[in-house]
């Protein structure tokens, strides 16, 4: 079982950001290109408790995965969780909290996933699916900053 931890702050409130994060269809938005992401269906409401979602992805070489997440767990403008039901992970649990803070909103995000395969998934994740994986993430910084713009503490 791996884990990926990450922070960010916004200059935006706490429900700008809900409005953002909750509506499945921005996730495009924030996802880098050479990933293919694709939205097949699910994505026609705000997140709700048991909403499946349904996405093509190209993670590796251009190659066609399907990938099923259902959300699990909505507070709003607090948290909500996706997890995997199909796809290219053994086991995906990822929870997304929004915090309050003094100027804005900070994000945090929580992965936690298998890779299947057994001992040629860990070699596949220490080779790329981790260098991958915080890509990702840190695109999605990037694209969130330009978007919003840069967070400043004020103090």
């Amino acid at each position: 079982m791996y884990e990926l931890h990450t922070k960010q702050k916004l200059p935006i409130s706490v429900a700008e950001a809900w409005a953002f994060f909750s509506d499945p269809k921005n996730l495009r938005e924030i996802t880098p290109t050479y990933m293919g992401f694709d939205i097949l269906s699910g994505a026609d409401r705000k997140v709700y408790a048991g909403q499946i979602i349904r996405y093509t992805v190209k993670p590796l070489l251009g190659l066609k995965l399907n990938w099923v997440t259902e959300i699990t767990h909505v507070a709003p403008g607090q948290f909500f969780v996706d997890e995997q039901r199909f796809g290219p992970y053994a086991f995906w649990h990822h929870k997304h909290f929004l915090h309050p803070i003094e100027g804005g909103v900070e994000m945090e995000d929580w992965v936690h996933y298998k890779l299947p395969m057994g001992p040629l998934g860990q070699l596949a994740h220490a080779v790329f699916v981790r260098r991958q994986l915080q890509g990702i993430f840190d695109y999605r910084t990037e694209k969130l900053n330009s978007l919003f713009g840069t967070y400043t503490d004020k103090r």
